[in-house]
């Protein structure tokens, strides 16, 4: 078994719309919906949700969930600072931890499966998933050596010209064994441009540590996409009507 930690605090202004970014529907339900339930398929039977922005009303729509539980991330500070917010609700877990987002309701659970034994077969701290595509602008690159080693996750704005190349992207879609990711977590501070705290930054601390830390391409990247916009939102109902 698993568990899941789903990102669902964050304020959304580019979706222009009271509306909690992730209750916005997709083929009729909830967003966040959706990837309960592929967290589920790949076996998550404790499923911890971050609320934060409008968290009654994220609270009041998954109220019928009875596996699900949730943490309250007070202040946005930062991907890695909401993941910590769920440490309580996992304190004494042994199963590995998937970290996912809320607005990302075409996650599979067969991939997600696939991420999982990956951190398994690996005997892995954490497992990064990703997805190739060309549509590569403004994502965080998979950096490997030259025998396909996992190097880093860089971002756009720090790439190299020719790192900037790199079809191979972050789809943000994590797999972590629990004692590395919450000592991970416990080091990662705010000293990046955003002066927030990263859950990227806790890959880079694993890899200094020595802990085995690997990619594993198995999303399609229309999985990875992340809705923040009503066209995304449209685009996310047309992918899923066409399944």
């Amino acid at each position: 078994m698993s568990s899941a930690i789903l990102l669902a605090a964050g304020k959304s202004t580019r979706m222009k719309s009271e509306t909690p970014k992730v209750l916005h529907q997709v083929c009729g339900r909830p967003m966040v919906e959706h990837v309960l339930d592929a967290a589920r398929g790949a076996g998550a039977n404790k499923l911890v949700v971050i609320v934060g922005h409008k968290a009654d009303e994220v609270q009041a729509a998954l109220a019928a969930h009875d596996d699900v539980a949730f943490a309250l991330q007070a202040e946005q500070l930062g991907t890695g600072h909401a993941v910590q917010q769920a440490e309580p609700e996992l304190t004494g877990t042994s199963d590995p931890i998937l970290v996912l987002a809320g607005d990302t309701p075409l996650l599979r659970s067969e991939s997600l499966a696939k991420l999982l034994a990956s951190l398994a077969s690996n005997d892995a701290a954490c497992v990064v998933g990703t997805a190739e595509t060309d549509d590569n602008a403004g994502l965080g690159r998979i950096v490997r050596d030259a025998d396909g080693t996992f190097l880093r996750i860089t971002e756009e704005k720090d790439a190299t010209d020719e790192e900037k190349q790199i079809r191979e992207i972050n789809t943000g879609c994590f797999a972590f064994a629990p004692d590395d990711l919450f000592s991970a977590l416990a080091a990662i501070d705010t000293d990046n441009a955003q002066g927030e705290f990263y859950l990227t930054d806790c890959v880079e601390i694993l890899r200094e540590r020595g802990r085995p830390v690997v990619a594993e391409c198995c999303f399609d990247v229309t999985e990875a996409i992340g809705v923040n916009t009503q066209d995304q939102l449209a685009e996310a109902e047309a992918v899923m009507k066409s399944r």
